[in-house]
């Protein structure tokens, strides 16, 4: 299979998908994020995330917003754009896993990483016994489950894919990838759902493969950065089928091989974004921010792959 030009340490990549589905934002989405306070940029001041959240925004509210918009600035923008019932709760669910996805970066053994996960799962557990720990993130997760009645089995899947990733092996096959992208971001994005009511099976199944997508994409797009910490997770069975090895990323190779692995890999995920837009007819309307995150502006910049 031929692969696309890539640039310098593989990007930029494009993946010429113009949305998650076939159906138009609602007319001057983009254009009213803009008039929202904080949507400047990183570089926004803490008084701008704070009047993001309205005049009764608490300090944990506040915790979680600008720890997501330091730490995951496209989901910020993103929940910046939910209605303004459901903002704070996704700000909570969102900043639950970055602290999540830290935790393999910011510890030195796998032990350390084990416990964090262990603090997080007793966390859920206490949330739904209505006695969460004095942790803002916590707290707001807290008054989400209780504001929406957030299914406590996603959150917990969340936590145990993590846990399992904390092992730092690559992936064998393309199909785990998609198992950990499925536990891991279609979870979230089930949460979403279920933040912005909405309960319905297309839905769900359009989050499934939106999740695997992104998941995917993501693997990509971290590949340089964990290149530089002499890592490559990148499924194995797609790099052994083009002979390339784990030292020809961690070079920066860009060989028609290496370029080959990127695009079979890009592949998978435009697939998964070609059967969530077959749902687009069934999809509520109602269910279309849960799914922003999948616009062309985030994934044009990471895939080359023209249809």
């Amino acid at each position: 299979m031929a692969a696309s030009t890539l640039g310098s340490a593989w990007g930029p990549l494009r993946l010429g998908v113009t949305s998650l589905c076939c159906r138009r934002p609602p007319r001057g989405l983009w254009a009213r994020v803009r008039r929202l306070p904080g949507f400047p940029g990183p570089a926004g001041s803490g008084r701008s995330v704070a009047a993001a959240s309205g005049p009764g925004a608490s300090g944990t509210d506040q915790y979680c917003m600008e720890l997501l918009r330091k730490r995951d600035y496209e989901s910020y923008l993103c929940s910046l754009l939910l209605p303004a019932q459901s903002r704070s709760s996704a700000f909570a669910l969102r900043a639950f896993n970055v602290e999540l996805a830290q935790v393999k970066d910011s510890v030195s053994e796998k032990t350390i990483g084990l416990m964090r996960m262990q603090f997080w799962k007793k966390t859920v557990d206490d949330i739904y016994s209505d006695n969460p720990p004095h942790q803002p993130v916590a707290i707001e997760l807290w008054k989400a489950v209780k504001r929406h009645n957030l299914t406590k089995r996603w959150l917990m899947k969340i936590i145990d894919e993590r846990e399992k990733n904390l092992d730092d092996k690559a992936y064998h096959n393309i199909q785990e990838l998609e198992n950990y992208a499925e536990n891991t971001q279609s979870s979230l994005l089930y949460l979403t759902l279920e933040i912005l009511g909405v309960k319905d099976l297309h839905a769900d199944h359009a989050a499934s493969h939106i999740g695997k997508a992104q998941g995917i994409v993501t693997c990509l797009r971290a590949t340089p950065y964990h290149g530089t910490r002499r890592r490559v997770f990148l499924p194995m069975d797609i790099c052994m089928l083009h002979g390339v090895s784990q030292e020809d990323f961690l070079r920066k190779n860009q060989d028609k091989n290496v370029r080959d692995v990127i695009y079979d890999i890009a592949s998978q995920a435009h697939l998964h974004l070609k059967h969530a837009r077959s749902f687009h007819k069934s999809v509520p309307v109602k269910a279309f921010p849960a799914f922003l995150q999948t616009a062309k502006t985030k994934i044009q910049r990471f895939v080359i792959f023209e249809n």
